[in-house]
């Protein structure tokens, strides 16, 4: 019996397997389970006991076999065990047993001298001692389902998850062939323009190299700083075009072009200059961008004139305050963000760690 019981605990571990690599659920998996079983057990009285016999007694078993596993997996290892009840779980085990296997070994020994017995027999220890024996292999076998079943809805944990990460994959191919159709676009443009206005021709090549920055680069981690400063300049060019007087930008960097930093850091500050610190209907505007990296440090200040525009609108912007949050989640507290007015000009200052 124990050679059986070990039998169908490896056979269990190996259907698990199989169907853990097809679209099955857990619930059916446990059918499939129950109904081997129960076929072994079946297959195994038959030479003795007969068909119908057999059937009666392979019900029984299976019956008290599974109140034997679910108990435990529902009920003792749910309010017990998985609460760090140990004394109470191995108390409540023993009892459980002892009541099953009494249990089973009376109600069969019933059925047995009622229907298919010639000469009655006596309810004993031993019988008794046999059912709880046999009880206690199968709860054995229930940790054996316990860790199948887990493992059966791991892998298809994971199964569902690499099939979403496909389509994620798939998704973002999809999304990449549109902006690279605007590209190649307006590359043709571009050396259409070139022919006949080169100064329209560069603008078109500073807005792809913007928009190939937004599709490649800002889904980054880190970028390099040549690459952010990159950005920044098209950026400026491009902003210029809208402002009908000329204003003068000093862009002063001190820098090693190689050094990384998370992306779209500085352009807050860039952005909040010609949307609120550039007056379009005067001239004499005046922009200073300064950008040194000294130590473990960067640090990145803009200044500009400061008009009626953007005392209005400066401190009630969400762009510094949403670069703030963003900070505090890359560094921590470990950062410096300034605003302020001194005489004529608005003054912005970031400094943050670098590796």
């Amino acid at each position: 019996m124990v050679e059986k019981k070990a039998g169908i605990m490896k056979f269990i571990v190996i259907l698990t397997m199989n169907f853990s690599n097809r679209k099955a659920s857990p619930v059916q998996l446990q059918y499939v389970i129950w109904g081997i079983m129960f076929l072994v057990t079946f297959f195994s009285m038959l030479p003795m006991d007969g068909p119908g016999q057999s059937v009666i007694y392979a019900a029984l078993n299976i019956l008290f076999y599974a109140i034997i596993v679910y108990g435990n997996l529902n009920f003792l290892m749910h309010f017990f065990y998985e609460k760090g009840r140990i004394v109470q779980y191995v108390t409540g085990s023993i009892l459980f047993l002892v009541l099953a296997g009494t249990a089973r070994a009376g109600l069969i020994l019933f059925i047995y001298n009622r229907f298919f017995a010639e000469k009655p027999t006596p309810f004993g220890i031993k019988a008794i001692a046999y059912s709880i024996f046999t009880g206690l292999v199968v709860y054995v076998v229930s940790f054996i389902i316990r860790l199948a079943l887990r493992y059966f809805t791991l892998k298809q944990q994971a199964d569902e998850i690499i099939a979403q990460k496909s389509q994620v994959e798939l998704d973002l191919l999809k999304s990449q062939v549109q902006p690279h159709f605007l590209f190649n676009t307006l590359n043709n443009i571009y050396y259409e323009a070139y022919r006949e206005s080169p100064r329209t021709a560069l603008f078109i090549e500073r807005l792809s190299e913007i928009m190939r920055y937004f599709v490649d680069e800002s889904p980054r981690k880190v970028v390099t700083l040549g690459t952010e400063i990159q950005f920044l300049e098209n950026y400026i060019a491009l902003e210029r075009i809208r402002i009908r007087h000329e204003v003068a930008i000093t862009f002063t960097r001190q820098c090693n072009s190689a050094t990384g930093i998370p992306p779209m850091l500085l352009m807050t500050f860039v952005e909040n200059i010609f949307k609120h610190g550039i007056d379009k209907s005067i001239t004499g505007n005046e922009v200073n961008i300064s950008l040194v990296q000294s130590d473990a440090h960067l640090v990145f200040q803009t200044m500009n004139l400061l008009h009626i525009q953007q005392t209005d609108t400066a401190t009630r912007g969400f762009g510094i305050k949403n670069l703030e949050k963003r900070l505090s989640l890359l560094f921590g507290n470990n950062f410096e963000l300034r605003t302020w007015t001194a005489g004529k000009y608005y003054h912005a200052f970031l400094k943050i760690p670098i590796q």
